[in-house]
C-alpha cells in the first residue's frame, strides 16, 4: 500500500521536504512474527514486503506504525498507523480426520442418511479454498451418494438406493475430498482419502412381482385352461407365498395358489364393457409367510379371432320387373360381431339352384347388388345366399332372401302388392286366399244371424190362451204398477206401510232378508213400513211378462239385472226396490188369480210347470 502527506511550508523549501519511516511493527496475533516484514519508500511512501513468510494460518494481520517528518525527517514529525491484513490462498488440503468409518443401513429404504464423515482445513473457514467436496470411488451400483453441510464441512453419506440384505451384506466405501478451489501450491497433492465400511441391516421384506404391471398378450379365444403367465413374484427372505386374484370383473382369470401360475377360466370376450382398447386389467396379489404382501396389475392386451359368422341383412326386398338389366336388383349387405381383420371385405354367393336366374354384382367390399339373370314373373321368390368374410379361419352363414318382383313407377317402387302376390310361384293362390276369407265371413255372419233370431223369438213370441198369468186382461198387468223404495226391514220387520203390495214370483226379491208379502194376506192388512222413503225414482224393469213358461227364467233374469244396476238401490242385504200398484189396480192381487176367494180355493199346479227353481213354492201351495 502507499501513505502520503501534506505541508503548509513552502514546497520549494526544505521545510515542505518530506521522508517517510516504519518505526514499529506488530503482529496480529501478538509476538507471531518478529523478523521485519515490510519496508516504507521514505521519499514517496509506498510500503512493501522486505521478506517470506506470510502466513495466514499464522498471521492474520500486521499494525505498522508510520512516522513523516519534514527538512528530510530532520525537521517536525507526525505519526500514523497502517493495518495490512493477510489474505487467504488456497494452500492447504483437507484431510479426513479419521481415515475409516464404520456405519449400518437398513435394507429397502433409501433417502435417509447413513453417517457422516469428518476432514480438516487450515485455510480460511467460509470460503471456497475451506469448503470441502466428496466423492465416492467404488459404489458399482450408485446405492449411496454424499454431500457436504455447509456449516460444518462434513461430509452426508446417504442411501438413495434400497440396499438388499439377500444380496450384499457388507458395502466398503472409498471416500475423497477436494476443496471447491483449485490448490495454489502443489496442486499435484494427492487428495485425502477415508474408507467408510456399511453393513446391512436385514429385515424382513414383502414379496416382489418380476414386473409390475403384469404384461399378458392373448387371443380373445383362448381356451379355459390356458396357463397364461409363470413365475410372477418371489420373496427376498425365501418365504412361502401365496397368490391369490383381487380384481378380475368379469371373473376370466384363475391363479394357481402355490406356483402363482396365472390361467385361463373360460375364453374372452371382446365387446365386454371392462376392455378398453384391446386391454382388460385384473389385480393380483402375493402373500408371505409374515402375511406381508403386495399387488400387481395385469395387463391383458386381447388380439381379435375370427369367433362370429357375418348377417345377411336385409332379408326381403323388391326388384322391379319393368326397370332396364343394369338397375334392376336389390342391395344386401352383412353385419359381423368381429372386428378387423376378421369382418369385411364379405364374399357374396349365390347356391346352385338359384344361380341359374341370380347373380350377384360387386358394389365394394361390405355390398353386393343381387340381380336377376332374366327376366322373371312378377311374385315372390326365396333366394338362399352364402357369405362369407375375410377372417382365419373363414366363416361363412347361408341365408334365405325373400325378393318381390314387382312392377314399378317411375319412382321405382312397386305398384301394388298384390301384384306381386297374382304371380307369385310359391305359396297359396291369392285367389284362394281371398275365398278362403269370404267363406269365413259367410258363416261368422250366418252364426250371428242364427243367435239373433233364436233370441228375439223366445222373447217376444205370445201364444194367447197360454199366458203365463191368468187375468182379465190382455194388457200387461204391470200397467198401472208404481214404484217406490223400500229400505232396510226384512220379514221380523213390524213397521211395515200400509199399502197394497203386488206380490208375484216374478218380483221375488234378490238379496237374503228382503221383504216380500206373500199371498193370501188381505189387501190393506200389510205391515206397514216406516223407515225408508217411498218417493224415489224406480228403475225400468220388464214391462211384459213372457208368453211361455219355460221363458220365465230370463225374465226373472232381466229383472234381477235391472234391480242389479239401478244406482237408486241401497246397499247389499237392504231391502230392494218395489212396485206399489195404487189403489183400483186392475190387476188385482195375485192370491186372487184363478180365484176370488181364499188360498184353498185357487189352484197352483202351474207352479209345476216352471221348472226346478220353483218347485219350493209350488210344495208350499200344494193342497195335498
Amino acid at each position: 500500500m502507499s501513505v502520503s502527506a501534506t505541508d503548509a511550508d513552502d514546497p520549494m523549501t526544505e521545510n515542505a521536504h518530506l521522508s517517510y519511516s516504519i518505526i514499529s511493527q506488530e503482529s496480529i496475533p501478538a509476538n507471531t512474527v518478529t523478523k521485519t516484514m515490510f519496508g516504507i519508500n521514505n521519499e514517496t511512501g509506498a510500503i512493501y514486503t522486505r521478506d517470506v513468510g506470510l502466513d495466514r494460518e499464522v498471521v492474520k494481520s500486521f499494525r505498522l506504525k508510520l512516522q513523516v517528518g519534514d527538512m528530510g525527517g530532520m525537521g517536525l514529525t507526525r505519526d500514523g498507523v497502517a493495518i495490512i491484513d493477510v489474505s487467504d490462498i488456497n494452500n492447504n488440503a483437507p484431510q479426513f480426520s479419521p481415515a475409516s468409518y464404520s456405519m449400518t443401513a437398513v435394507e429397502n429404504l433409501k433417502e435417509y442418511e447413513v453417517g457422516r464423515v469428518n476432514v480438516t482445513d487450515k485455510d480460511d473457514r467460509g470460503t471456497g479454498n475451506w469448503e470441502a467436496k466428496y466423492f465416492i470411488s467404488n459404489d458399482p451400483h450408485g446405492n449411496f451418494a454424499i454431500t457436504t453441510d455447509p456449516d460444518t464441512n462434513q461430509g452426508v453419506l446417504m442411501v438413495v438406493k434400497p440396499l438388499d440384505y439377500e444380496t450384499q451384506k457388507e458395502c466398503t466405501l472409498i471416500l475423497k475430498v477436494e476443496n471447491i478451489n483449485r490448490l495454489d501450491k502443489a496442486p499435484n497433492l494427492p487428495a485425502s482419502t477415508a474408507t467408510v465400511v456399511v453393513s446391512v441391516v436385514n429385515e424382513n421384506e414383502a414379496p416382489h412381482f418380476r414386473e409390475d404391471p403384469i404384461k399378458i398378450v392373448v387371443p380373445e379365444s383362448v381356451v379355459p385352461g390356458t396357463i397364461l403367465k409363470r413365475d410372477i413374484a418371489y420373496d427376498p427372505d425365501n418365504s412361502e407365498l401365496r397368490y391369490e386374484i383381487s380384481r378380475d370383473p368379469e371373473r376370466w382369470l384363475d391363479i394357481n395358489r402355490n406356483t402363482g401360475d396365472i390361467i385361463a377360466k373360460r375364453t374372452f370376450n371382446m365387446r365386454s364393457p371392462h376392455v378398453k382398447n384391446n386391454i382388460y386389467n385384473a389385480v393380483v396379489k402375493v402373500t408371505d409367510a409374515d402375511g406381508l404382501s403386495t399387488t400387481a396389475t395385469v395387463v391383458i392386451t386381447l388380439k381379435e379371432t375370427n369367433d362370429f359368422p357375418p348377417q345377411l341383412f336385409p332379408l326381403s326386398g323388391s326388384v322391379c320387373r319393368n326397370a332396364g338389366r343394369a338397375s334392376s336388383g336389390l342391395v344386401l349387405t352383412a353385419v359381423d360381431e368381429d372386428l378387423p381383420p376378421h369382418a369385411a371385405p364379405f364374399i357374396f354367393e349365390m347356391t346352385d339352384d338359384a344361380s341359374n336366374n341370380w347373380t350377384f354384382i360387386h358394389v365394394n367390399d361390405t355390398h353386393s347388388l343381387l340381380q336377376p339373370l332374366l327376366e322373371l314373373e312378377t311374385g315372390e321368390y326365396a333366394v338362399t345366399v352364402l357369405v362369407s368374410d375375410s377372417g382365419s379361419p373363414v366363416l361363412s352363414a347361408y341365408a334365405q332372401v325373400n325378393v318381390t318382383v314387382c312392377l314399378c313407377d317411375s319412382f321405382g317402387d312397386c305398384k301394388s302388392e298384390a301384384g306381386a302376390i297374382f304371380g307369385s310361384s310359391v305359396g297359396i293362390s291369392f285367389f284362394a286366399l281371398i275365398i278362403i276369407m269370404v267363406c269365413f265371413a259367410l258363416l261368422l255372419l250366418l252364426l250371428l244371424l242364427a243367435v239373433a233370431v233364436t233370441t228375439c223369438g223366445r222373447r217376444h213370441q205370445i201364444k194367447k190362451g197360454s199366458g203365463l198369468l191368468v187375468g182379465d186382461s190382455e194388457d200387461d198387468i204391470r200397467d198401472n204398477v208404481l214404484n217406490y223404495d223400500e229400505q232396510g226391514g226384512g220379514e221380523e220387520d213390524e213397521n211395515a206401510f200400509n199399502i197394497d203390495l203386488l206380490w208375484n214370483p216374478l218380483d221375488a226379491p234378490s238379496t237374503p232378508g228382503s221383504y216380500c208379502p206373500m199371498p193370501g194376506v188381505p189387501r190393506g192388512k200389510q205391515p206397514l213400513r216406516r223407515d225408508a222413503p217411498h218417493n224415489l225414482p224406480s228403475p225400468t224393469y220388464p214391462r211384459r211378462p213372457p208368453a211361455d213358461p219355460t221363458d220365465i227364467e230370463d225374465y226373472i233374469n232381466d229383472g234381477l239385472e235391472a234391480a242389479d244396476n239401478d244406482p237408486n238401490v241401497p246397499p247389499y242385504d237392504t231391502a230392494l226396490i218395489y212396485d206399489y200398484e195404487g189403489e183400483g189396480s186392475l190387476a188385482g192381487s195375485l192370491s186372487s188369480i184363478a180365484s176370488s176367494s181364499s188360498d184353498g180355493d185357487q189352484d197352483y199346479d202351474y207352479l209345476n210347470d216352471w221348472g226346478p227353481r220353483f218347485q219350493k213354492l209350488a210344495n208350499m201351495y200344494d193342497p195335498r
